[in-house]
């Protein structure tokens, strides 16, 4: 299970770390449009706010995975292998749980109220697909959560002593 998890991680990682490469594009042709040819379109400038949110939003899954996210590690680097365990464990079930339940719980009602009216941009000319950046309130903390529960068997793993491989 911790594998397939951790594969997903992996997949989606990679694949949204390519929006990153879109936004620099996307950016310079506003740029370019803008600057040498005076024209521009709403729809193309939204669009780099949608990657930007992607690529945080369903990057930080991706980001966890690889340790990447700050850490106040004052105590942490000195603890041994099964004190990181317990930090990684306690962490996740007591701070990272509860938030991403919360952000789950309180964008809910948010997110269907624009899947209702299938929610797009109020410019003229903008992307019609609000509903769908919205909706990346709900799929970032099940994703952190699903991470989560990779740290949660690793960690539950050390403290007893067995192999996950």
């Amino acid at each position: 299970m911790i594998r397939k998890l951790e594969a997903f991680a992996e997949f989606t990682g990679r694949i949204i770390a390519w929006g990153t490469l879109l936004m620099v594009f996307v950016t310079f042709a506003v740029v370019v449009l803008r600057y040498a040819f005076n024209t521009g379109w709403i729809a193309m400038q939204e669009s780099i706010t949608y990657l930007h949110a992607t690529v945080f939003m369903l990057g930080a899954a991706y980001t966890f995975k690889h340790d990447g996210h700050v850490r106040v590690d004052i105590f942490y680097q000195k603890f041994g292998v099964k004190g990181r365990a317990w930090v990684n464990l306690l962490g996740t079930v007591l701070l990272l749980y509860p938030l991403m339940i919360f952000i789950l719980w309180i964008s809910w009602e948010y997110v269907t109220e624009s899947w209702k009216v299938v929610e797009g941009s109020r410019e003229a000319g903008g992307l019609p697909g609000v509903f769908l950046l919205k909706t990346l309130l709900l799929l970032m903390p099940v994703a952190m959560m699903l991470q989560g529960l990779v740290t949660i068997l690793r960690s539950l793993h050390v403290l007893t002593g067995r192999n996950y491989g």
